[in-house]
């Protein structure tokens, strides 16, 4: 029997400072995110078997960017942003059901084209730096790996429209992109929380901290990351922050 872990957010702060205004809307009515035709296939061939292991099922689908998202913003739209919402992947799964989330993953076909190399790249990025972020959260106390994972896939998103050519995106950056998304989809509490520590003043820079590291431990990856130029210069003001504040 599958059972549901809620997600707690770990951040007791007061009022915070916005630095840019926010308007979510937008993000509701983006296109479907492709899915890699492998991890399609994949997916179909598990739930033509009997019994579908779902376990098995959900962790096919965090090794590819596009199919996670899909999933999560299918669980938003259903749940919206309520105490009852799924979080992690498995428990989205569960309450969705398996026809559901394989609809919602094959929304969007992916063709053949030099397109599909980028995305390629950037697919097999984010899941590098997934991975990277489990092994950082698995040395720290109270750090969930599961969230950290989550967290280093979905790291990128703000990348998305220029990617996948979406029209009228607006003149701002990759990251605010980023939190729009993750407040417009309803993304699990450590997604968002990523991207405000990114926006919001007087945020310490856990989850940011943690991709960080994991950038730093995926050096010798093929592909360069265009959004760590936004991570590195936030993360040292947060240090910077803290340190004038007297914090460790």
């Amino acid at each position: 029997m599958l059972t549901r872990t809620a997600s707690q957010n770990q951040f007791g702060h007061g009022k915070l400072v916005e630095l840019q205004p926010l308007q979510v809307g937008f993000a509701h009515d983006l296109p479907d995110i492709p899915v890699l035709p492998k991890t399609l296939l994949l997916l179909e061939l598990m739930v033509q078997e009997p019994c579908v292991d779902l376990r098995e099922f959900s962790q096919l689908v965090l090794t590819d960017l596009g199919a996670s998202v899909q999933i999560l913003r299918l669980a938003g739209r259903v749940y919206g942003n309520g105490e009852g919402r799924p979080t992690r992947m498995v428990d989205c799964i569960t309450d969705l059901g398996l026809d559901a989330c394989l609809q919602a993953v094959s929304a969007q076909s992916l063709a053949r084209d030099g397109r599909l190399d980028v995305i390629t790249q950037l697919w097999n990025h984010s899941k590098e730096i997934a991975q990277q972020c489990k092994y950082v959260a698995d040395l720290m106390v109270k750090v969930n790996p599961e969230e950290a994972y989550l967290t280093g896939l979905l790291h990128a998103i703000g990348l998305l429209p220029d990617l996948l050519e979406w029209n009228d995106r607006g003149a701002i950056g990759s990251a605010l992109i980023g939190l729009r998304l993750a407040k417009g989809w309803f993304l699990p509490p450590c997604v968002a929380e990523f991207y405000r520590e990114i926006h919001f003043a007087g945020y310490p820079a856990l989850w940011l901290a943690i991709v960080q590291e994991a950038h730093q431990r995926a050096s010798r990856s093929s592909v360069e990351c265009t959004f760590d130029h936004v991570i590195g210069p936030r993360l040292v003001r947060n240090r910077q922050e803290r340190e004038t504040a007297g914090y460790r």
